[in-house]
C-alpha cells in the first residue's frame, strides 16, 4: 500500500500545470464579456485580465449571461481590448489571517500597504463571503463594554457583542469618535474597516486620530474613493474576514466600518453595471439583500469563541436619518446613535443627540442606579428642548414650571458632561457618578 500511495504521489508530482484561460470578447462601460471559461467559474471568482499595455488586472465574476462571463475589474480598464488573454485564479477568495497581523494596514487584497514588510499568512483560511453563526448556537450578548466615551456608556450603552450604528451626515464628527473607540474601547483587538475614505484622510486618522498606541492592537483595511466599487466592497468583506479569526482565537473583538453607506454604493454600482433593475434612490435589490448579511457577520459568537462588537457608521444623504440605507441598517443592528449637525454647531463635541440616541440593550444592562440617572438626565434634556425657543426669547417667567426651572439650571452642566476631548478618557463608573453629582442622585 505504501508503495501504491509513492508511486501516486509521484505520478501527481510530474503533472504539468494547466491554467484556465478565455478571452474578451466584448467591452461596456465597466463590464467585460468573456468567452471560454464559463464551465469552470461561479459568481465571485478572481480572474487576471492582460491588456495590450503589458500590464495585469485582477477582475471578478458578477455574473453570466448566455455563453459569456461577465467580470467586472478592481482597477482602470486602459487597454483591455478584443481577444485579451483572461485567466482564472481561483473560485473562493480565501484569506489567511494570523496575530501578526496585528498592528498592520493592508488592502482588499490583504496586501500590506504601511511599508512594513511582508504579511505573515496563517495556517486557516477565511472565505471573504462568509455565512455568520447559526443562531441557535450563538450565545447571548454579554456584559458591557467600557467605551471610554462618557456620552455612550451612560446614555447608549454597548454590550460586548451588540452592534450599534453611528448615523450622520458629512462633517459631524463620525470619524474623531470613532478613533475614540479605537483608543479608548476595552476590546482585545480592533478591527478598521475604512471604506470609500477620502485619500488624503487615511494617513490623517491613522497618525493624528488613532495614533500609535491605537494601532498596536487594531487592523486597518483600507480601499480609498477613488478605488474600484468591486475594491470599496471587498475591503468590507475583509474586515469581517479579519475581525472572524479574531473572534475565533477567543478574543474580544471591536469591529469598526467606515461608512457601510460607501460599502451599499459600490454595491449599487456593481448592480446597475451587471443590468439589475434601480428600485430605491437607485439602490438595487442585491443591496439590501447583502446589507443584512454583511451586518450579522458580526455578534455573539458560539461556545467557546469570542464576540465581534460591531460599531457601523452610516452617512445619511441631507442629514435624514430615514433615507433607504439608513433605515435598513437601523432595522437590523442593535441600537443607533444620531450625532446632529446642530449640536456640531454649537461646538460641543461628540455632537451625539442623546434624545435619539438608543440602545436595544437598555435597561437589562444597567443596574436600577444607572437606569435611574440615565432617565433623569433624559427627562431634564426634553424639557428643556421643548421650551428652548421659549427660554431664548426670554417669554418663559421663572417659577411656572418646578420641573422646567430644575431643567434651566441643570442643562449647562449636562452639556458640559457631554462634552469630551478626543484625547480625554473616561470610565463607566466614573461617567456615572458624575452625572449623579449633577443630578444629586
Amino acid at each position: 500500500m505504501t508503495q501504491i500511495l509513492a508511486n501516486l504521489a509521484h505520478k501527481i508530482s510530474s503533472l504539468e500545470d494547466y491554467s484556465i484561460e478565455g478571452r474578451v470578447c466584448g467591452v461596456k462601460g465597466l463590464i467585460i464579456e468573456v468567452k471560454g471559461i464559463n464551465a469552470f467559474i461561479s459568481i465571485g471568482s478572481l480572474c487576471t485580465i492582460e491588456p495590450r499595455n503589458g500590464s495585469v488586472i485582477k477582475a471578478e465574476v458578477v455574473g453570466i449571461k448566455e455563453h459569456k462571463a461577465l467580470l467586472m475589474p478592481f482597477e482602470d480598464v486602459s487597454g483591455i481590448g478584443s481577444d485579451s488573454k483572461v485567466s482564472l485564479i481561483n473560485c473562493a477568495q480565501v484569506i489567511y489571517p494570523s496575530e501578526a497581523w496585528r498592528g498592520r494596514i493592508i488592502n482588499c487584497f490583504g496586501e500590506p500597504i504601511d511599508g512594513k514588510g511582508a504579511l505573515p499568512q496563517g495556517e486557516i483560511g477565511y472565505a471573504l463571503k462568509a455565512a455568520p453563526p447559526k443562531a441557535s448556537e450563538r450565545t447571548r450578548v454579554r456584559e458591557k463594554m467600557d467605551m471610554g466615551v462618557r456620552s455612550i456608556d451612560v446614555f447608549t450603552p454597548c454590550c460586548r457583542g451588540q452592534r450599534l450604528g453611528i448615523f450622520a451626515g458629512s462633517g459631524v464628527g463620525k470619524s474623531v469618535l470613532l478613533s475614540m473607540f479605537a483608543k479608548f474601547a476595552a476590546a482585545d483587538v480592533k478591527v478598521i474597516g475604512l471604506i470609500g475614505e477620502r485619500g488624503r484622510e487615511v494617513n490623517e486618522f491613522i497618525e493624528d486620530y488613532l495614533g500609535e498606541e491605537g494601532l498596536k492592537d487594531a487592523v486597518v483595511v483600507v480601499a480609498t474613493s477613488d478605488e474600484s466599487a468591486l475594491a470599496r466592497r471587498q475591503a468590507a468583506y475583509m474586515t469581517m474576514a479579519v475581525s472572524e479569526y479574531f473572534r475565533d482565537q477567543n478574543k474580544e473583538v471591536l469591529t469598526m466600518m467606515d461608512s457601510v453607506t460607501r460599502f451599499a454604493m459600490a454595491l449599487r454600482e456593481i448592480g446597475l453595471a451587471a443590468g439589475e433593475p434601480p428600485t430605491s434612490k437607485g439602490y438595487t435589490p442585491s443591496v439590501f439583500a447583502e446589507l443584512p448579511k454583511l451586518l450579522e457577520r458580526a455578534g455573539p459568537g458560539v461556545q467557546g469563541a469570542g464576540d465581534i462588537t460591531g460599531i457601523f457608521s452610516t452617512l445619511v444623504e441631507g442629514d435624514d436619518t430615514n433615507e433607504p440605507i439608513a433605515d435598513a441598517v437601523r432595522s437590523i443592528l442593535d441600537g443607533h446613535i444620531v450625532l446632529s449637525r446642530e449640536i456640531a454647531a454649537r461646538g460641543r463635541f461628540p455632537s451625539v443627540d442623546v434624545l435619539q440616541s438608543i440602545s436595544r440593550m437598555v435597561p437589562n444592562c444597567n443596574s436600577d442606579r444607572e437606569n435611574l440617572i440615565a432617565n433623569t438626565a433624559r427627562r431634564i434634556l426634553a424639557n428643556y428642548q421643548e421650551m428652548v425657543e421659549l427660554i431664548r426669547i426670554g417669554a418663559y417667567k421663572a417659577g411656572s414650571d418646578p420641573e422646567l426651572d430644575l431643567a434651566i439650571s441643570l442643562y449647562p452642566q449636562i452639556e458640559q458632561f457631554l462634552s469630551q476631548s478626543s484625547n480625554e478618557r473616561d470610565y463607566i463608573n466614573s461617567s456615572y457618578d458624575k452625572l449623579g453629582q449633577i443630578l444629586e442622585l
